[in-house]
């Protein structure tokens, strides 16, 4: 028996590629699970295989647990009862008591085998996705095997992988024996089937196939910044150029366009624009909403957005289908884009003056013409009047010194009183507010001078109220009333 076992465990080890030690552990647990058939099904039993003779022993145990919390007494014992045995033993080690040996018989046998052979094709599946995973491939390349309710299997070398129905490109058609190309988007180990999952609609797939068709990209001549897709129609990919001999478009587009053919037909003939990307943030969002020409940009680094001005004949073009051409690239490049007309960019453009306007009227008791002159010199804020350096100010022609003096004067003293009738509101705000994750001072301020001051109050308010009484974004606003609403479902 023992030589036999032997011989059984190196012609596993050497068919199935496993390690001895694995192809061992399987049989140790397989002759233990033979042996709790033969005695008891809910005793807990080890076996262990000498691995040079091939003798075993086998032993059944139980485990230390507290007096109180013994369940199951086939495989656990009391800890007073356990010490009456060996005084020293402690909670969660065993006692154990070797087995005479069992004649497992043929069902005993037959158990056992079945056993060994799901560790080893566990084991040996284990094998086959390390060395996938060593080649550090993205790219999966296979062949459509079957179709599980829509899931398409594929079947990749020695290895299965299942391209998701809501990740293949919409209205694609894929059959049995059909070659396919996806990115690999996830493992899932925890799987009984495939566990690589692929996708054909991720961006990175785009990138993955320029990669393929563009040689310089693996010399570092040229790289891919980022891509944004509406799999099976359009896409965009920004480019930049390591070396300054190389065109970034024309490389990627290739000798009469070859290179951008080659992965428009990989991708069910997705249109692909190639963008040039640029550190300006500006300049990469006009050249992300081609073909459309855009007339002026606003940029507003605090919300992340843009307002991207365009005349009449090109908004169509900017907005594309159904909104297309300005979402990707808005996820293209990161930014928020808003588009608009001229008109209504000077409509805005004098709400907002009139409401500057009003604010220094107000708050620092000057005319309209003053108000004005501030304006067209480009500020915005008590704040920026208060402290903006004096020499700045004084460049302005329509000011003599004494005006500027003035001005951040009572720019500071209205600073100074808010921040005093601020700290005088924050004495009536509730801690749970005041703690709440995303809350500051100065928001908690505003929101106690519209008699928001607790977590419940604050939690009462819609996003669009929140927004208006405080002026912050729909994401902040959103997060602050979710995270203050929590403890009302926990």
């Amino acid at each position: 028996m023992s030589k036999e076992m032997l011989l059984l465990v190196d012609a596993l080890a050497r068919e199935k590629n496993v390690a001895k030690d694995i192809v061992f552990a399987a049989l140790e647990s397989a002759l233990a699970s033979a042996t709790k058939k033969r005695i008891n099904e809910e005793a807990d039993v080890r076996v262990a295989i000498d691995q040079n003779s091939g003798e075993f022993d086998s032993f059944r145990r139980w485990q230390v647990v507290p007096d109180e919390a013994v369940e199951n007494p086939d495989a656990q014992i009391a800890l007073s009862e356990a010490q009456q045995e060996m005084p020293d033993i402690q909670l969660e080690e065993f006692i154990e008591e070797q087995l005479e040996p069992i004649d497992f018989g043929r069902i005993g046998a037959q158990a056992a085998k079945q056993v060994i052979m799901q560790k080893i094709r566990d084991a040996e599946r284990e094998q086959v996705l390390s060395d996938f995973l060593e080649r550090k491939e993205h790219l999966v390349t296979g062949t459509v095997k079957r179709i599980e309710r829509g899931n398409a299997i594929i079947e990749a070398g020695r290895i299965e992988a299942v391209l998701p129905r809501d990740q293949m490109i919409p209205k694609e058609n894929l059959r049995v024996g059909d070659r396919v190309r996806a990115y690999l988007l996830k493992i899932d180990r925890a799987a009984r089937g495939p566990q690589l999952i692929l996708s054909r609609t991720a961006p990175e797939f785009i990138i993955r196939l320029f990669e393929l068709e563009v040689p310089e990209m693996e010399d570092g001549l040229l790289e891919i910044k980022s891509a944004a897709r509406d799999p099976g129609v359009r896409a965009k990919i920004a480019v930049k150029s390591n070396d300054p001999r190389v065109d970034p478009i024309g490389t990627c587009v290739g000798m009469r366009g070859s290179r951008v053919t080659a992965v428009t037909n990989e991708l069910a003939g997705e249109r692909v624009d190639i963008v040039l990307w640029s550190a300006d943030p500006a300049q990469f969002v006009i050249g992300a909403l081609a073909p459309a020409d855009v007339s002026s940009i606003v940029v507003d680094e605090e919300k992340h957005s843009m307002d991207v001005v365009v005349d009449e004949d090109n908004l169509a073009i900017a907005i594309g289908r159904s909104g297309q051409n300005v979402r990707l690239a808005s996820e293209l490049t990161g930014w928020a884009i808003n588009l608009m007309t001229v008109e209504e960019s000077q409509k805005k453009s004098e709400e907002e003056q009139g409401s500057i306007r009003k604010l220094f009227m107000e708050k620092l008791d000057v005319d309209e013409e003053v108000a004005d002159i501030l304006i067209e010199e480009g500020f915005s804020t008590v704040e920026e009047i208060a402290y903006v350096p004096l020499n700045e100010m004084l460049e302005i022609e329509a000011f003599d010194e004494d005006t500027v003096n003035e001005l951040r004067n009572r720019a500071r003293n209205v600073l100074l009183t808010e921040a005093i009738v601020d700290e005088e509101q924050l004495e009536n705000v509730a801690d749970d507010l005041l703690n709440l994750e995303g809350m500051d001072k100065p928001l908690a301020a505003k929101l106690a001078r519209a008699s928001i001051r607790t977590r419940d109050d604050l939690a009462d308010l819609a996003v669009d109220e929140l927004v208006e009484l405080s002026g912050i974004d729909d994401e902040r606003a959103k997060n602050l009333i979710t995270t203050a609403r929590a403890h009302w479902f926990e």
